[in-house]
């Protein structure tokens, strides 16, 4: 069942999307050759604690894993698609793309986001993978309308994707959120003829999250039981936003 969210719960998510949003601009500004991974979960940290909020990925259970997730951050590089996880052994290189995703619970709401940082100068390939992953959250982002249904959010995310050259990872996918960080729907960014197509109503909120390939869109899971990446070595890249559809048109979250 999707729940719908009052004004009052959208106001508390809200809050919850804007402690995400302005730890993640300082992460990205801190994400400079010679920084570690590390050097920004201890950050990120240290700031939820400040904020009274809880981090809603340490200690999150993952059946597939079969263990719990350890850190506040999920820190992946270049081929890295997600989950990656925080060490004093990676360290920031010129050239590289960091993604850096991350959620909260904050009065009883949670907010979740990500973004891809270029780590000093990257390749114009490389640049222009960030842009259409970006572009692609965009037009998403712009079909959370009252009224449209969810595949209307998925085919945008794929067709423009492919469209301009570039892959869609398939085995992650974006998802409600509330009170709980993953909540129903699933939201792929292809159309899964599997899943039902619900139609968008007020109060509905999404976190909607392209994951895009360089290359092929195939992925394995590393053997920490955590990190995905690409099977080709190819660069991945990944945004997301936490999105309410209302009677006024898109609410985005976590901007």
């Amino acid at each position: 069942m999707i729940i719908r969210k009052s004004p009052s719960e959208l106001k508390k998510m809200r809050a919850a999307g804007q402690l995400v949003r302005q730890i993640l601009t300082e992460l990205s500004e801190m994400a400079t050759p010679g920084v570690t991974t590390l050097d920004l979960e201890n950050v990120a940290e240290q700031r939820v604690n400040q904020a009274g909020a809880r981090a809603a990925f340490k200690g999150y259970y993952v059946q597939a894993a079969g263990k719990r997730f350890p850190t506040v951050l999920c820190t992946s590089i270049n081929e890295e698609v997600v989950h990656g996880v925080p060490s004093a052994k990676r360290v920031l290189k010129d050239g590289d793309i960091l993604k850096v995703d991350m959620g909260v619970q904050l009065d009883g709401y949670y907010g979740d986001s990500a973004t891809t940082v270029p780590v000093g100068t990257i390749a114009p390939e490389t640049q222009r993978l960030l842009e259409v992953t970006q572009k692609s959250l965009d037009l998403a982002i712009g079909q959370m309308v009252a009224g449209r249904r969810l595949f209307d959010i998925c085919g945008t995310v794929q067709n423009y994707v492919e469209g301009h050259g570039f892959s869609i990872v398939r085995e992650f996918v974006g998802h409600g959120i509330g009170t709980n960080l993953h909540e129903p729907p699933n939201v792929p960014n292809f159309i899964d003829r599997r899943l039902s197509n619900p139609r968008l109503r007020p109060g509905m909120v999404l976190a909607i999250e392209p994951m895009v390939a360089a290359g092929a869109p195939d992925t394995r899971v590393l053997g920490d039981r955590w990190t995905a990446v690409t099977t080709d070595g190819s660069n991945a890249a990944h945004y997301e936003h936490c999105v309410a559809v209302t009677d006024n048109g898109p609410w985005v979250l976590t901007a």
